[in-house]
């Protein structure tokens, strides 16, 4: 009996007891809550139901449980439902019952944890998004995992996902970065707010390369000449960075088309309309004091010139009008103030503010030997997604960025990722599945195979039980990274998921494959299946952070 059929099991006793008494079924929740009690002692699960309903039935809590504990008892595969303290309700159920969730892993094996949550949302996730002035830094690399992670268990609730990643190609950062390009070209110092580094130096060789000429050309289409060249070079090395860090995008979408398109100025125009833009000190502002913003915002400045929120009411209308019900963006430490102004942008268009939704991530920083790593080969002042997959590989550097909330900033300890051992998370987390590979290929050997076809009543064991409760939590645990925006809940889950396995291995009578002459038995192959279960989930988290489940290790 897996959790959701527990949940079900309760909800419908509920029902009955309810009914018995003459109280409206309405005063339950949709969704029982059904946890695991931390004191593995009290059983294998727990639910506070009669505590959260029966106020609202007229009931008293413990009255409630004890009538809802007998009806639920006597259900197939529950062993017993005892009530503790004030109406908390424990089950402890049946090794045949539990081992169900054995039987639907290998039935649905990719597809155990997928569910319809999400089902009819069409979401465009925005991130990364760096600017087209240098190789991507280490925030920048936390967004790429974190983001892609989450399109994934979005996608895995049933969500239509787009990933989108925004150039910023357009401004003063483009400018400065081009005049920077020429003076490397001329092999003159970077201007005083320009960029250095090792990649301006190459970007500039490459630019002359493919125009000999261009240093002598007047200034105008020299200009354009390092423009063109150089953003189109620094854009396909950020994309083959990506790409080799396990992170491709469904679209690239570049901030200088909606000034050509003419998009930023019909959004101005339509917010002039609608009197959501006023004029004031000889500038147009945007009325998002009244959307929950701070303060007002200038959308076009004294000099005529747009400001770069204008960029963005027309980049958000942009992707409403292509059929986005939820624009998630991910921005960096220093942005928290765009979450107003973008839900304030959403509403002066007419629109739900709720269709916005922005995450905002903390600062990374690299540590060796205990101390910070401040300086990047490449890059001269930033550390980059190059540098830290080349420190340490790309499987390490994934994992570790998503394993933490995005709330909390991050020092990720190089020295550790490069270790070999249980205390780098994730080859704790891979070792598991290599671990369990080796044995299906040791159970092949002896000619045994895991099948659905068993007696999971046999797994009596509590490392067993453990191990399938563990197992049984997986789709809930994914559903809940998918509506808090929480890949790390993955992470963490898989972590847990290697311990319960590593307990398993430890329990000298939870010896799984015959030895010697000895004969393979019915928990042999119930064993087995519980093992390819595990696999199977393993495979299962790792595929949602784009980590590799390896074969061998």
């Amino acid at each position: 009996m897996t959790p959701a059929a527990l949940a079900d099991l309760v909800r419908s006793s509920a029902v009955q007891v309810l009914d018995a008494r003459g109280v409206d079924a309405a005063v339950l929740p949709e969704q029982v809550t059904i946890e695991r009690p931390r004191n593995p002692d009290h059983g294998d699960y727990a639910t506070n139901l009669a505590l959260q309903v029966a106020k609202k039935a007229g009931l008293k809590p413990r009255e409630f449980a004890e009538a809802l504990a007998e009806v639920v008892s006597a259900a197939d595969g529950v062993d017993a439902a005892e009530v503790a303290g004030p109406g908390f309700l424990n089950f402890r159920l049946a090794a045949g019952a539990q081992g169900e969730v054995v039987r639907q892993v290998l039935t649905a094996g990719d597809g155990y944890g997928r569910g319809d949550a999400l089902a009819g949302r069409v979401i465009n996730l925005e991130f990364v998004s760096a600017n087209p002035t240098g190789p991507i830094h280490l925030g920048g690399t936390r967004w790429a995992a974190v983001g892609d992670a989450l399109c994934r268990v979005l996608s895995a609730q049933g969500a239509a996902v787009t990933r989108e990643y925004y150039f910023n190609d357009a401004g003063a950062q483009i400018d400065r970065f081009v005049r920077s390009l020429i003076a490397a070209a001329k092999g003159e110092p970077a201007p005083e707010d320009g960029y250095a580094g090792g990649y301006i130096t190459d970007i500039a060789a490459e630019v002359l390369k493919a125009e000999p000429s261009a240093l002598s050309l007047p200034e105008d289409e020299r200009h354009e000449t390092f423009r063109r060249i150089g953003i189109e070079l620094m854009f396909s090395e950020i994309r083959q960075s990506l790409h080799d860090f396990g992170t491709d995008f469904d679209v690239y979408f570049h901030e200088n088309s909606l000034h050509e398109s003419g998009a930023v100025d019909a959004a101005v125009q339509q917010l002039k309309d609608s009197g959501n833009l006023y004029f004031d000190e000889g500038a147009w502002w945007l009325r998002s004091s009244e959307y929950g913003d701070d303060k007002d915002r200038v959308v076009i400045k004294t000099d005529g010139n747009p400001a770069y929120i204008a960029g963005d009411l027309a980049y958000f209308k942009d992707k409403r009008n292509r059929g986005f019900d939820l624009c998630i963006y991910m921005l960096g430490a220093d942005h928290h103030g765009y979450i107003a102004r973008l839900k304030a942008a959403a509403a002066a268009f007419g629109d739900d503010p709720d269709s916005v939704e922005v995450l905002i991530g903390q600062m990374v920083n690299l540590v060796s030997d205990g101390k910070p790593v401040r300086m990047s080969k490449r890059a001269g002042t930033v550390i980059t997604m190059e540098d830290l997959v080349e420190a340490v590989g790309v499987d390490p550097a994934r994992y570790e960025l998503i394993r933490y909330s995005v709330d909390s900033s991050l020092d990720v300890d190089l020295d550790l990722l490069r270790k070999h051992s249980n205390d780098n998370p994730v080859y704790y987390v891979q070792y598991a599945h290599a671990r369990l590979r080796s044995m299906q290929r040791s159970a092949a050997d002896l000619g045994l195979k895991s099948t659905v076809d068993v007696d999971f009543g046999l797994l009596t064991l509590s490392v067993e039980g453990d191990l399938m409760r563990t197992i049984g939590e997986y789709p809930a645990m994914v559903r809940r990274a998918a509506e808090m925006r929480e890949p790390h809940r993955v992470a963490r889950y898989l972590e847990e998921l290697a311990g319960a396995l590593h307990k398993f291995y430890a329990v000298r009578e939870a010896r799984v494959l015959p030895q010697g002459d000895e004969e393979a038995t019915p928990l042999t192959y119930a064993r087995l299946a519980l093992c390819e279960a595990a696999r199977q989930v393993l495979a299962n988290g790792l595929s949602l952070l784009g980590v590799s489940a390896p074969e061998r290790m």
